[in-house]
């Protein structure tokens, strides 16, 4: 019967997580779910200088916006100690290891040494083989790595790769604080969790074969490994900043989906087929390590919109809105507590999902939709909602405003003056008083109504639609001016209308 596939993703958290660390999260994640096995969570803070609570929150924040869901954890490092501390003492007793009391200005000394005599500069086992213990002297504990040989590993990806153990010195286990260091834990804690795969970048593969030594001197099972290769930018240097890379969640900021970021990534050293866009399910369904390549990946930010803009457009509206509404908050759309359902922050999607690349540039399209109108700070009206009230909008006068003029619309102030002008005034009322009068407020109705105007004044469609969408909308671009009218309803519509003929008339 086969093992069942345990896997984990051990981010250290001394920093953001980063897109290269999400994809090697993504590849373990769709490993185990495609095998039915576990993803296991492990916080690998031995490096305490560094890590701190805030990139944990960060980590874990990012995990789950994602939706990468663990089966176990998050394990921290520093919470397994007395762990670290039993092997230790279990490699002294066997004499696998060994206490080296050498100072740092002994070990750069030495070094300098080895290099001015052209050989490598690693620990010349001064300690190795010394058996006394002196009292008050601080020590590390090192590993006893054997002098010569290979150690082979079979890399999933790559096959076997060869390591010639002369060209390994000592690692140390354990520091002078008596903390333990990575390549160690990391060991004891793959054995001790039952990993079966380590699926990992291949800045670590310099690192296996210490570990797999290690594994065979703490007479523990040896996991397969498989080194996924590392994300480049477009000049085929490491990613970094410079080249777009930002952490995981400042992608959810600028407007990206879960999901797009996700499918991404897979693809960025991954493939099945010729396909592009692949549902969650496709992803767990087709996933395998078959598919992965040893070649570099390029990160390519506009492929990453691309992609993002297919889920928007893709994407049903009441799912859409859960990951809109924080946007629209944090573009200050919406304010805290708004208080409106999802429901009806999905409404104008439709009209605006089908261009948009972000949801950051959809939440700024949906400003004319989301705006509302303030007396003295009271909310007494929006694009939403019809309101009943006893003075017609357009003769409200707002606090802090000239005149009629709605507190939460903003107006491209160009576009205001050359289409808000007192030619155009008389088209203003005239379709005023004709919406004012519609029975049936629908979509024929609304462009019955338009033609009638452009037909009666000799003009073109044009020539009224632009005047209606500054004053609806505040700017030249909008969705379609009958969807822009339906979204917003009669009411609102003609409160809008109203306040442009009154601006004009403030002119």
């Amino acid at each position: 019967m086969p093992v069942p596939v345990r896997v984990r993703f051990a981010p250290s958290p001394t920093g953001n997580l980063h897109v290269g660390g999400l994809r090697t999260a993504l590849y373990n994640w769709l490993f185990a779910r495609h095998h039915g096995g576990k993803f296991i969570l492990r916080i690998e803070d031995t490096d305490v200088s560094r890590s701190t609570d805030e990139s944990i929150e960060e980590i874990l924040d990012a995990m789950q916006w994602l939706g990468l869901d663990w089966d176990e954890g998050p394990h921290r490092q520093m919470e397994r100690q007395e762990l670290y501390k039993e092997k230790v003492e279990f490699l002294l007793r066997a004499g696998k290891a060994y206490r080296c009391y050498c100072t740092p200005e002994d070990l750069d000394r030495r070094r300098q040494e080895a290099q001015k005599k052209g050989l490598k500069p690693k620990y010349d086992g001064t300690c190795r083989n010394r058996d006394d213990q002196p009292e008050g002297i601080p020590f590390v504990i090192r590993f006893k790595s054997p002098l010569d040989g290979t150690v082979t590993i079979h890399d999933l990806l790559r096959g076997q790769i060869a390591f010639d153990n002369q060209e390994m010195d000592d690692l140390i286990i354990q520091r002078t604080d008596g903390t333990p260091t990575y390549n160690f834990v990391v060991v004891i804690d793959d054995a001790d969790m039952g990993i079966t795969h380590v699926i990992r970048g291949d800045d670590h593969l310099s690192n296996t074969p210490r570990q797999a030594l290690l594994y065979e001197a703490l007479e523990v099972p040896q996991p397969k490994f498989a080194h996924i290769s590392m994300i480049l930018g477009a000049d085929k240097s490491r990613l970094s900043k410079r080249h777009g890379a930002t952490s995981v969640l400042a992608y959810r900021d600028m407007g990206y989906l879960p999901g797009a970021l996700i499918n991404y990534l897979v693809r960025l050293g991954w493939s099945h087929g010729d396909q592009e866009i692949f549902t969650r399910e496709e992803l767990i369904q087709h996933f395998s390590l078959e598919n992965i390549t040893t070649s570099a990946a390029v990160f390519n930010p506009e492929k990453l919109l691309w992609i993002n803009q297919e889920y928007i457009k893709n994407t049903p509206p009441l799912e859409l809105a859960p990951h809109w509404e924080p946007i629209l908050v944090k573009q200050g759309v919406l304010s805290e507590g708004h208080g409106l359902s999802i429901e009806e922050i999905a409404r104008p999607i439709p009209s605006l999902n089908q261009r948009a690349q972000t949801l950051v540039e959809m939440a700024h399209k949906a400003e004319f939709y989301f705006c509302v109108w303030t007396v003295d700070g009271g909310s007494i009206g929006s694009g939403t909602k019809d309101v009943n009230i006893n003075v017609p909008l357009h003769e409200i006068k707002i606090k802090g405003h000239p005149p009629s003029v709605s507190a939460g619309l903003k107006f491209d102030e160009k576009a205001r003056a050359k289409f808000l002008t007192p030619e155009t005034k008389p088209l203003l009322q005239l379709l005023v008083s004709k919406l004012a009068n519609l029975k049936d407020f629908s979509e024929p109705t609304l462009e019955t109504t338009f033609k009638e105007i452009i037909e009666q004044e000799g003009i073109k469609l044009g020539k009224l639609a632009q005047p209606v969408r500054i004053a609806l909308t505040g700017k030249k671009e909008s969705p379609g001016i009958y969807e822009v009218v339906l979204l917003l309803g009669k009411k609102t519509t003609l409160a809008r209308l109203n306040n442009a003929i009154d601006w004009i008339d403030s002119l």
